[in-house]
C-alpha cells in the first residue's frame, strides 16, 4: 500500500501545479496587451511574436520540462532565472507593457532557489519591473523615489518570501520526523508480534511435549490403576472391607487423573472464543457463572472494542474464566463486577466482588501444594508471556480485584 504524502510535500505539488502555467499566463497576457495596441507595425509584430517565442521555448525546455534533479541543484536553476531575467530586460526594453511578464521573478524566487539567492532573484526583478518600463530616472527625486520602491518591495517580497520558506521546510521536517517515529514504532510493532509469535510457537512445543509426558505418566497410569482396583473389587465383592478398600483406591485415583487431566488442557484455546469476540465471550461466561452461582454479576466494556491478536484475548479469557471460578470457591461474595477496557496501546480486565477477601502475600509464587493459588499461578504466567502483568489487591474481608493488562497488539501486527 502506497505511503500517504505528508502535507507539506502535498501543498507543494499543488503550488507546483499551479506555477507551472504561470508564466505562460503572464507572457500570453503582455503579448496580447503589446499586439493590440496602436501604432504596431507588422514588422513590430513579428519581432514581438519572436521574441515571445523565444522566451517561452526557455521556459518550456529550463523550467517545465527540466529533469527532476535539476530542482535539489541550485546550478542549473540559477542559469534558468538568470536567463528568464534577461529576457525579461529585452522584452520590457522592447515594450514596456511586458512588465507584466516581468513580475514572474517575484513568484519562482524562492520555488526555483534557496534564501539566498531567491533574495536576490527578487531584487534584479524589482530593479527591472521599476526601472525598464518607465526608463532610467532622470531627476533625483525620481530616482529618489525608484531606490525606495525598490528597496521596500525587495524587502517586504524577500522577507515574507523568506519566512514562507523557513514555515515550509520546517513543517516538512516536523512531517518527516513524525513519519520516521510511525515507521520505528510499526517496527517495533512487529517485532513485539513477532517475538510474541515465536513465544507462541514455542509454547505450543513445550505444552505438546508437557501432555505427552503427562499422559504417559499421569493419566494413563492413573487409568490403568483404575481398571486393576476396579478388576480387584469384582474378586472380593463378597468380603465388604477388601471391596471398600479398591473402591476408595479408584476414587482416589480418578480425583487425582481429573486434577492431572484439568492441568493438562490449562493451555488449549477456549472454545467460547472460536466464533464471537471476546466482550461476548466474557458477557457469556459472565452470564452462565452467575446463574451457576447465583451472584449478580455487573459487566461493563469501555473504550471502542476492537478484535486483538489470538494469544491476548486467549490470555484475557483465561484470566476472567480463572477469577470467577474462584470468587466461587473462596469469596463468599455477594457482587462481583466485571469491567473489559480497551485503551490506545493495552486492554485491562478488572474483576472485583465484595467477598472474603485474603492476604496475596499468604499465597506461594507457583501455588500451594494442595493445589490452592495454582489457576492465579497460571494466569501470571499467561500474561507474562504476552508481555503483561496480573495485580491482585485483597485483605481479608475486604474483597477482591484482580486485574490483567496485556498490550492491545492487533492481528495486523502479525507477522506474514
Amino acid at each position: 500500500m502506497p505511503a500517504e504524502l505528508p502535507e507539506t510535500l502535498e501543498s507543494r505539488l499543488r503550488l507546483r501545479r499551479l506555477l507551472v502555467p504561470l508564466p505562460y499566463i503572464l507572457l500570453g497576457v503582455s503579448a496580447v496587451l503589446v499586439l493590440l495596441s496602436p501604432g504596431q507595425s507588422a514588422g513590430d509584430r513579428l519581432v514581438t511574436v519572436a521574441l515571445v517565442a523565444v522566451t517561452a521555448a526557455w521556459a518550456l525546455g529550463m523550467y517545465t520540462l527540466r529533469p527532476a534533479s535539476w530542482t535539489q541543484r541550485t546550478g542549473p536553476m540559477l542559469v534558468y532565472v538568470g536567463g528568464q531575467l534577461a529576457l525579461a530586460a529585452v522584452l520590457m526594453s522592447w515594450q514596456p507593457a511586458f512588465f507584466v511578464f516581468g513580475t514572474i521573478g517575484f513568484v519562482q524566487a524562492y520555488e526555483v532557489l534557496p534564501p539566498r539567492w531567491a533574495f536576490v532573484s527578487v531584487f534584479l526583478t524589482s530593479c527591472l519591473v521599476n526601472v525598464l518600463p518607465g526608463g532610467v530616472p532622470d531627476t533625483p527625486e525620481w530616482a529618489t523615489m525608484v531606490v525606495l520602491i525598490v528597496a521596500l518591495q525587495t524587502f517586504l517580497i524577500g522577507w515574507f518570501g523568506y519566512l514562507g520558506y523557513r514555515f515550509s521546510d520546517e513543517t516538512e521536517q516536523r512531517h518527516r520526523a513524525v513519519a520516521q517515529l510511525r515507521t520505528a514504532l510499526a517496527e517495533n510493532a512487529g517485532l513485539h508480534a513477532q517475538l510474541l509469535e515465536q513465544a507462541r510457537e514455542a509454547g505450543i512445543h513445550h505444552e505438546r511435549q508437557r501432555m505427552a509426558r503427562e499422559i504417559h505418566d499421569t493419566l494413563a497410569q492413573g487409568l490403568t490403576g483404575i481398571i486393576t482396583q476396579l478388576q480387584a473389587a469384582e474378586r472380593v465383592r463378597d468380603d465388604p472391607r477388601l471391596w471398600r478398600h479398591h473402591v476408595d483406591q479408584v476414587h482416589t485415583l480418578a480425583r487425582e487423573s481429573l486434577a492431572a487431566a484439568r492441568r493438562s488442557v490449562a493451555a488449549l484455546g477456549p472454545q467460547e472464543l472460536e466464533d464471537v469476540r471476546l466482550p461476548d465471550a466474557v458477557a457469556d461466561l459472565a452470564a452462565r457463572w452467575s446463574r451457576t452461582s447465583g451472584v449478580p454479576v455487573q459487566l461493563e466494556t469501555t473504550g471502542e472494542a476492537r478484535t486483538l491478536h489470538t494469544e491476548i484475548e486467549v490470555t484475557l479469557f483465561r484470566a476472567a474464566q480463572e477469577a470467577l471460578a474462584n470468587v466461587a470457591k473462596h469469596a463468599g461474595a455477594a457482587r462481583v463486577a466485571v469491567t473489559l477496557s480497551y485503551l490506545d496501546d493495552v486492554v485491562m480486565l478488572d474483576v472485583r466482588d465484595d467477598g472474603a477477601g485474603f492476604d496475596p502475600a499468604a499465597v506461594p509464587p507457583g501455588g500451594g501444594a494442595d493445589g490452592s493459588g495454582f489457576g492465579l499461578h497460571g494466569v501470571r504466567q499467561r500474561a507474562e508471556r504476552v508481555q503483561g502483568t496480573l495485580t491482585i489487591e485483597s485483605e481479608p474481608g475486604d474483597g477482591t480485584t484482580l486485574n490483567v493488562t496485556v498490550p492491545a497488539l492487533t492481528p495486523e501486527t502479525r507477522p506474514t
